[in-house]
């Protein structure tokens, strides 16, 4: 009897171990540059961010979303258009910098302005590297723009959000 429970008990701390150590990752990625939205609330350039601030990888929601914290409730902020948001300033084109703390296996790249689609880029499925660069011509827009970069995940229904705020020459 006495070596039954042993062996039970050391079942249940192996299969809780494994649940443990498999767990998927809590951080995922963002856009550091020019610095998001979620960034700058990182970096302490925005108050008032709330949990933003100590995982500015985190905004995943469903796909086909159009807002800065992707239905999260708890990153509402990010879409509190009354902040005082910093503008980066650029040029008609911009290269965003990705930071990936966790790489999933990688649809497409989609970056809009309002409505519109200005890029997408395809990975066709592929696990993108720690860091993501794409190079996209904002048109003839000027002044200033908020762009929605989201990153859609191939394995999930889930996608990354990450807003960034600039003022177009």
């Amino acid at each position: 009897m006495r070596r039954t429970i042993t062996f039970l008990a050391t079942a249940v701390l192996a299969i809780g171990a494994t649940v443990f150590v498999a767990s998927p990752a809590l951080a995922h990625g963002y856009i550091s540059s020019p610095a998001s939205r979620q960034a700058m609330c990182a970096q302490g350039r925005v108050p008032n961010c709330g949990d933003i601030i100590y995982e500015p990888q985190s905004v995943e929601g469903p796909k086909g979303l159009k807002s800065c914290n992707g239905g999260v409730a708890r990153f509402a902020q990010l879409a509190d258009e009354s902040k005082n948001w910093p503008a980066t300033s650029v040029g008609k084109t911009v290269t965003f910098n990705w930071v990936l703390t966790a790489r999933h296996a990688t649809s497409t790249w989609d970056y809009f302005i309002g409505s519109t689609r200005i890029a997408q880029f395809n990975d066709q499925g592929r696990q993108p590297g720690a860091t993501v660069s794409h190079t996209v011509n904002l048109g003839n827009r000027t002044g200033r723009q908020k762009v929605l970069a989201v990153w859609n995940i191939a394995d999930t229904a889930n996608a990354f959000y990450s807003c960034v705020d600039l003022q177009v020459s």
